[in-house]
């Protein structure tokens, strides 16, 4: 199976070809969610917006999205030292955005309102190509997410965004929240696979990082619009990892599928 190509090396004034990356051998396949399969700025957004026309609110959704994802390592981190006991990401979601809204002095909205605007990251829409690459690798390797999401958000993405999972795998079921090698060593075991035979698949490099160092196999995959049009985003390709691809449908070609 061909893979990606890498940039070519120049030795003694000649190009040498550049190397090429095989496919490696997987039973399963586990991707990062947020970011990775779907596009959590741009749902933010558009819901952001119709509440703020409903309300008649001056609010910049944009920031405000940005400001919500940005509380997100800093909410888990409180877990990870600690400072809070385990805690579903839905819980600590709750905990930024009442931050916000308050920040904000927003007081049109009823407590039912709150928490359904709380629940958009379990409506997140996918990204363009993710549905169909995602139905070609189920036809050939089982497919879950691996994401610090909680169960029950999890499932309803899945299920309103058309996700095709073979199960679904969270942090919670460990938990722990990531890059703690407990949630990617649990999820290697609940499929009773080794980790060498699991492919982690992310558009961050220190989730695969972490995944890699325990054997897991490794793919990249670009998402430069993940934090919106004006943001730079590295995307050169990286060979510390076993694939690397511009989506998830040239993920599926180099996996054969």
């Amino acid at each position: 199976m061909g893979g990606a190509s890498l940039a070519g090396a120049t030795l003694g004034g000649s190009e040498r070809p550049a190397p090429v990356q095989t496919a490696p051998r997987v039973d399963a396949l586990v991707f990062d969610t947020f970011g990775t399969v779907v596009d959590w700025r741009t749902s933010i957004i558009r819901e952001g917006e119709l509440i703020g026309r409903t309300h008649a609110l001056d609010v910049d959704w944009a920031t405000f999205a940005d400001d919500w994802r940005a509380g997100y390592g800093p909410a888990m981190n409180r877990v990870r030292s600690g400072e809070l006991p385990w805690t579903k990401l839905d819980v600590l979601h709750r905990m930024i955005l009442d931050r916000l809204v308050e920040d904000l002095s927003i007081v049109a909205l009823s407590e039912e309102e709150i928490e359904s605007f709380n629940r958009v990251w379990h409506r997140l829409i996918p990204w363009p190509d993710a549905v169909p690459a995602l139905y070609r690798l189920k036809a050939r390797y089982v497919i879950a997410p691996l994401s610090n999401g909680n169960v029950s958000l999890l499932t309803n993405m899945a299920k309103h965004a058309g996700l095709p999972w073979d199960c679904i795998l969270s942090a919670e079921l460990a938990g722990r929240y990531k890059p703690h090698p407990e949630v990617y060593l649990k999820a290697a075991d609940l499929l009773s696979l080794p980790p060498e035979r699991v492919m982690m698949v992310a558009a961050h490099r220190g989730d695969l990082e972490a995944a890699q160092a325990l054997g897991f196999k490794t793919a990249l995959v670009h998402r430069p619009l993940e934090f919106g049009p004006n943001r730079n985003v590295d995307t050169t390709d990286d060979p510390r990892f076993d694939l690397n691809a511009r989506d998830f449908g040239v993920l599926a070609d180099r996996l054969g599928a």
